[in-house]
């Protein structure tokens, strides 16, 4: 059960949306959509949003720019998270993570379990941090979208979260890169 402490004050964060496909343009992009819609009606902040072919290099560019970018706090990708020969989303996010965020994926393939079953073992969600920039891929369903986002992001993205949220810690994601002076 999660827990909104109200004492503290709403923090929104700035999120980029990156589509992960060969076939869905913006007219056809359903996952895209149900992520703005949800980002967006809990409060953040829509930074930018762009579909990427299921390309290692492509990916992995479009992460380092947002990465780089300092209105952008979190990216969520939604595609290529599966087993088939086109899905490289999470060895284009593996590629550039300087932590990974184990637990993420690990809850949701349990949160995916209780709908799905066995089927979740086909799902390669992964999160991470890089850069000073949290980095969360989703399966390219709207029923995982929306299940990543309500049962663990939209949580774990808000500073009011109880015990501790990801939020609190984004002061300190780069300490690492600071000279030791």
């Amino acid at each position: 059960m999660s827990r909104i402490d109200d004492q503290r004050p709403f923090v929104p964060v700035s999120i980029a949306v990156l589509t992960v496909s060969d076939t869905r343009t913006t007219a056809d992009d359903r996952s895209g959509d149900t992520l703005v819609e949800l980002l967006t009606r809990d409060g953040h902040k829509l930074a930018a949003r762009i579909i990427v072919k299921d390309d290692i290099p492509a990916i992995a560019a479009q992460l380092r720019a947002w990465m780089a970018d300092p209105s952008v706090d979190v990216v969520i990708s939604t595609g290529g998270t599966g087993v088939t020969g086109r899905d490289v989303t999470p060895e284009a996010f593996e590629s550039v993570f300087e932590k990974k965020i184990d637990g993420f994926g690990e809850i949701f393939r349990w949160i995916s379990y209780q709908k799905i079953k066995t089927s979740t073992i086909q799902s390669r969600a992964v999160g991470g941090v890089a850069g000073g920039t949290y980095l969360f891929a989703l399966p390219g369903s709207p029923s995982a979208v929306r299940d990543g986002w309500e049962e663990i992001l939209k949580w774990q993205l808000d500073y009011r979260h109880r015990p501790c949220n990801l939020v609190e810690l984004m002061p300190r994601l780069t300490e690492h890169l600071k000279s030791s002076n």
